[in-house]
């Protein structure tokens, strides 16, 4: 067959078959063998180096998760949805406070309530693939790993929400490839556990966002609205989500607020932040989140105009407020916590160890927990007290030193002013409506109203002597006690000489009434000594004293307030009279909810019978008279009261004016005033003229904040309230020198007195038997029970006296001189003489020297104290006459004719002192002189005789004298 008539296939195969016959077609075969079995090899070679390097990639991070414990579902979720919230603070009637004291803020939020713009602009920047997304992108870990790996100046991260999520809450900020490695983990793990909402959610509350106005560190998208532009997250607008959005980057870069309160940064300060702001938005439009129009609306907006104004914190407002809520919060949780394990709080007492340890969780727990803290001050009447204090004038005098600044080294100036303590509390639940802490937070941090203890003087006499007194029966309202000085050794070993405030006063016998009203120290532990074996003390355990020691129990200078008390245990105490003898707590914190509305504490009112009804009614109604009564040491606050309201109240100053106290109560509520200085040795009378008297300034400063309480908040203090009287309590006579019934001789000597009783314990019944007649002299201005021996001209006769049984019955058991029972201006003084035989000595007394002004010779009074008083005599013809008898307490005077005349002392024995000189009118002609009937004179025994030269110089005073019936005697203040 020709080579035409073969098919076209066979013929190409044949010249093929005959080209490889060829030299160069061979040699090319053999290469391209070679190189195909070469690719072959590298494929080979290639896949098995990527299958070592993957198993080698993934044994590394197999070895670095290697400690990662294996979480359960439950277990995750808890962790990445339990996170730090700023706990709040409210007053009464849930009106908001601000946030506690922490080193971050937070606030949650649900993601409905969170605007869709935030949303959209926080997965435009941070997570373009959050919807498609595993938990990781793959693509964006080996970009960060190669530009790790390279050491790039580029660093585009590659975390997406969900390891940011896992990274904050569960891992740390370490960068090391074992955190990645579980970050990475954890994440694709979370995702499975996990909707994307509630990741979202999680991730929205969690991330910093520098700091808002107040300079305070935020976290959190609903924190971070607030605090930047006071808004709520749900309410922000484009411009100001892109912004929140753009923060997380470098949160302390781009927030737009200085730290430390310092406001709003600079314009250059802030364009970081405006210009990531940008940035955030071209992402937006870039992903089609938001259309070109809104993107050139937003770019061309001004956020700054959008920025929140100064903020002062909580802290800063309110300092001792917000600080005083958070102590007691903080001891209310440490309780709440150790219970949580099982531990009983009152091993905190004993075991400070365990009190310390659960007082550390309780502080942390209160920070980031996020509880809702609610407590009982009413606003408007807090914000009252606060001008009032900032306002008020007449605190005293701010003393200035100069010291070494600890950090600087310079001398500064150290201010010392007169702090301020005040509280007001509600008495029947013992809410605490307000209080002052001090002058200034920046001064002085300490509260003076809750953490400062001082002595409070004689606002303690009521509670632990009269009001104790009174529940035992020992005494009643009128009860009679001798304020008349006495010593004893009997407690302490130690010489114990109580004065009162007037120091030299002895206002000898007086009621319960009028010595709780004038504050009287001496009849005050008088009365205290005969209850002190009751143990009284208990009393004021029971009504929340902290500071009660055993020592306490055995000493009579308690009565006048000697135990450290705080101005709310002080005031607290007082409202005890107020709830008809009940205790009611006080307390500043109402409830604790934790973040899910959850009550984790609320308080519970627990009274505490304290007193009767009656007792407390008794002393409220002697209390009464510490604002009414004539010599009351309140009546300055009553006068300056701008309402007519039912209030009881005691004062109280300690030794050298170290502390001023006023408490005082209506049956609603009770309101204490402190003032002192920061140490108790410094003077509340120093330089303090134009202030007036450290008692008037706690007067004037009381009845300020009570006129305060009422015009701020008139339906809590109901200043129409009055005080109901118990059946128990009945108004009964009584002699009033012995407290016992009324005896005929005690009636007719217009003794009686009426007060009340407390039926139920303590009515007089016993007849009154302490009068006998007397006779009395007058020495020294006091009286004194005449001698026998006494001359009758001194005498006053038919008196009524006190017979010894009475006398040492009323000292008992410390004595005292009957003489100063009944001083001048004693209620008992123009009825009864009570006095001891006065013991003379055996010399006459010390002769005086005369004077003459016209017709009037005057002497001085004789220096010897046993004087009652002096004969005038008148020489004539070388003979005396008495010619007058003055008696001690008249006028040392005598108007003469002429003529020669001289004057003798005379004591209560009769005993004439040597005469004194002489003085004389000589005229020409004899006028006859008339003396007045009182100056009639008494020719005495030893009339007639002459006396020696007008030199003087003292005599044996044996002249004879007329016997007396002795007398009874009083003081005269």
């Amino acid at each position: 067959m020709s080579e035409q008539n073969k098919k076209p296939i066979k013929l190409i195969e044949e010249k093929i078959d005959a080209l490889a016959q060829t030299k160069w077609a061979k040699g090319l075969r053999i290469t391209s063998g070679v190189i195909w079995n070469l690719f072959l090899l590298f494929i080979i070679i290639g896949v098995t180096a990527i299958i070592f390097a993957g198993s080698i990639g993934a044994g590394y991070f197999a070895s670095l998760v290697a400690k990662e414990p294996l979480r359960s579902q439950q277990e995750m979720k808890n962790t990445i949805l339990t996170y730090e919230e700023t706990s709040e603070l409210y007053l009464a009637d849930g009106i908001y406070l601000g946030k506690v004291n922490s080193d971050i803020e937070r606030k949650e939020v649900k993601l409905k309530d969170v605007s869709q713009y935030v949303i959209d602009a926080v997965l435009a920047t941070e997570d373009e693939y959050f919807e498609s997304h595993t938990g990781i992108v793959p693509k964006a870990i080996f970009r960060g790993l190669l530009q790790d790996v390279t050491n790039s100046d580029t660093q585009t991260g590659g975390s997406t929400l969900t390891q940011q999520l896992i990274k904050i809450q569960i891992l740390t900020n370490e960068v090391s490839y074992e955190r990645k490695a579980k970050e990475i983990l954890l994440a694709m793990r979370l995702e499975k556990f996990m909707k994307k909402d509630e990741i979202l959610e999680a991730y929205l509350n969690i991330i910093p966002y520098g700091r808002n106005s107040a300079g305070q560190n935020i976290a959190g998208i609903e924190t971070a609205a607030e605090g930047i532009f006071n808004v709520k997250a749900k309410d922000l607008t484009l411009p100001q989500a892109a912004y929140i959005a753009g923060i997380p980057q470098a949160p302390f870069a781009y927030t737009p607020f200085h730290s430390g309160n310092l406001g709003i940064k600079e314009p250059e300060n802030l364009k970081p932040g405006i210009n990531r702001m940008m940035t955030v938005l071209f992402r937006m439009k870039e992903t089609g989140y938001i259309s070109e129009q809104q993107y050139n609306e937003s770019i061309a907006y001004d956020i700054t105009q959008d920025f929140r104004g100064p903020a002062r914190r909580a802290n800063e407002r309110y300092p001792f407020l917000t600080q005083e809520i958070q102590n007691r919060t903080i001891e209310i949780l440490s309780k709440v916590l150790a219970e949580k394990d099982g531990v009983d709080p009152s091993r905190f007492e004993e075991e400070k160890k365990v009190e310390e340890k659960y007082t550390i969780l309780a502080q942390r727990s209160m920070r980031v927990d996020g509880y809702r803290i609610h407590s009982t001050i009413n606003k408007e009447m807090y914000d009252e007290f606060q001008k009032i204090s900032k306002e008020f004038e007449n605190y005293g005098h701010t003393f200035v030193a100069i010291e070494k600044d600890p950090d600087t080294g310079e001398d500064k100036e150290v201010l010392n002013p007169v702090q301020v303590g005040s509280i007001a509390i509600e008495n029947s639940t013992g809410k605490i409506l307000a209080f002052v802490g001090g002058r200034d937070y920046e001064i002085s941090n300490v509260n003076h109203s809750t953490q400062a203890f001082r002595h409070n003087g004689s606002s303690m006499k009521p509670l632990l002597v009269y009001a104790p007194a009174i529940e035992y029966g020992a005494v009643s309202a009128g009860s009679p006690i001798a304020d008349v000085w006495y010593e004893t050794t009997k407690y302490g070993g130690k010489k114990y000489s109580p004065r009162n405030f007037i120091p030299n006063e002895q206002m000898g016998l007086i009621s319960a009434r009028q010595a709780l009203a004038s504050s009287q120290n001496v009849a005050a532990t008088r009365l205290y000594e005969k209850i002190i074996d009751k143990q009284p003390v208990d009393f004021l355990k029971k009504m929340g004293f902290s500071k009660i020691t055993p020592s306490h129990y055995g000493s009579l200078a308690v009565a006048l307030g000697t135990i450290d008390t705080s101005v709310e245990e002080n005031t607290n105490a007082f409202s005890t009279f107020a709830n008809d003898g009940q205790f009611i707590d006080s307390y500043m914190i109402e409830r604790i909810e934790d973040m899910n509305g959850n009550i984790i504490f609320e308080h519970k009112v627990e009274p505490v019978d304290v007193f009767s009804p009656e007792t407390a009614y008794i002393v409220t109604d002697m209390l009464h008279d510490v604002l009414t009564g004539p010599r009351g040491t309140a009546q300055t606050m009553k006068k300056n009261l701008d309402i007519n309201i039912d209030l009881a109240a005691k004062t109280g100053t300690t030794q050298g004016f170290g502390d001023v106290w006023l408490v005082g109560y209506n049956p609603n509520i009770s309101l204490g005033v402190w003032l002192g200085y920061k140490s108790r040795l410094t003077s509340l009378d120093s330089a303090s003229n134009r202030y007036g008297q450290p008692s008037t300034r706690v007067n004037l400063l009381f009845a300020e904040f009570l006129n305060g309480m009422n015009r701020s908040s008139p339906e809590i203090v109901k200043a129409e309230s009055k005080f109901q009287k118990p059946d128990g309590v009945v108004s009964r006579p009584f002699c009033g020198i012995s407290g016992l019934a009324p005896s005929l001789a005690c009636t007719n000597a217009g003794l009686i007195r009426t007060d009340l009783f407390n039926s139920k314990v303590f009515l007089p019944t016993e007849e009154d038997d302490s009068l006998i007649s007397s006779s009395y002299v007058l020495m020294n201005g006091e009286k004194y029970s005449a001698l026998a021996e006494t001359p009758s001209a001194f005498i006053t006769p038919g008196g009524i006296g006190l017979n010894q049984e009475y006398i040492d019955r009323i000292f008992s058991p410390f004595g005292g001189d009957p003489a100063y029972l009944f001083p001048a201006n004693s209620g008992f003084a123009s009825n009864v003489v009570a006095g001891k035989p006065f013991v003379p000595d055996t010399i006459a007394p010390a002769a005086v020297s005369a004077l003459l002004s016209n017709t009037t010779m005057t002497w001085e009074k004789s220096v010897s104290n046993d004087v009652i008083g002096y004969y005038v005599y008148r020489l004539e013809n070388g003979s005396s006459s008495l010619v007058s008898t003055i008696a001690d307490g008249n006028s040392n005077s005598y108007n003469i004719s002429s003529g020669s005349y001289f004057v003798r002392a005379v004591d209560i024995t009769g005993r004439q002192s040597e005469p004194s000189n002489i003085v004389q009118i000589e005229i020409e002609e004899e006028i006859e002189i008339t003396p007045p009937d009182s100056e009639e004179p008494v020719i005495p025994p030893n009339d007639g005789i002459v006396p020696p030269p007008p030199t003087g110089g003292n005599g044996n005073g044996d002249e004879d004298e007329d016997p007396t019936p002795p007398a009874d005697d009083e003081d005269e203040e």
